[in-house]
Order: structure tokens, then C-alpha cells, then sequence
């Protein structure tokens, strides 16, 4: 599967964005999906993932709350809803697909395809 990944931009802090990945190829229901993001310096780190259902999410802790995961398979689309923007939520963001796994992995080993990335940056 392939991701392409758009929606990012700047934003000020308490501001809100909406990432979108668009999946190609076939069977992307088959797959769990994640988000990823790389601030400058620093290790790309987890953000959320979801199910191939979308029912189960799992986010990491420096999100939660705050971003919301969701996909439409009819579209072949997961999003990343933003809100209560962080300067610190400045990154590069990513999502990627993992075709064996249940949407709760935060180990990017385990996902098999990559978008190339959006950049979200957030003033203060």
C-alpha cells in the first residue's frame, strides 16, 4: 500500500489541524494504521494507531485527549484529528500501515509502509 499524506501547516498554539492519509492499492481495510512525527533532532516517536475496523485506538500519552485517530475504509483514508495545539507538537508527521498487526503497536519496525510526511508546526 501506498500513503500520501497532506492537511499539515502552521497553526498557533491552542489551534487545531486536521491530518489526512490516502492509502493506494487494494485491501487497506486489511491493514492497522498508524501516525508517527519527527521533531528536528530528535527520534520519530508514536503518536496513535487504530484498528482495521477503526474500533480500537491507542495513543501515546503525550497526546491523549487531545488527538483523535480515525479512518474510513470506504475511502481508503485515516485521519488525525489535532486540537489544543503544543509548540512542542512541532514535528514532521507520518502515518504508516502495518499489515499483521491490531492498531495498539507503537514499534515503527512493525509497520511495513511509509508516507513521506507532512509538516505541522505550531507557533507560540
Amino acid at each position: 500500500v501506498q500513503l500520501v499524506e497532506s492537511g499539515g501547516g502552521l497553526v498557533q498554539a491552542g489551534g487545531s489541524l486536521r491530518l489526512s492519509c490516502a492509502a493506494s492499492g487494494r485491501r487497506f481495510s486489511s491493514y492497522a494504521m498508524g501516525w508517527f512525527r519527527q521533531a528536528p533532532g530528535k527520534e520519530r516517536e508514536f503518536v496513535a494507531g487504530i484498528s482495521t475496523s477503526g474500533v480500537s485506538t491507542y495513543y501515546a500519552d503525550s497526546v491523549k485527549g487531545r488527538f483523535t485517530i480515525s479512518r474510513d475504509n470506504a475511502k481508503n483514508t485515516v485521519y488525525l484529528q489535532m486540537n489544543s495545539l503544543k509548540p512542542e507538537d512541532t514535528a514532521v508527521y507520518h502515518c504508516a500501515a502495518d499489515r499483521w498487526g491490531d492498531g495498539t503497536s507503537s514499534n515503527e519496525a512493525e509497520f511495513e509502509s511509509w508516507g513521506q510526511g507532512t509538516q505541522v508546526t505550531v507557533s507560540s
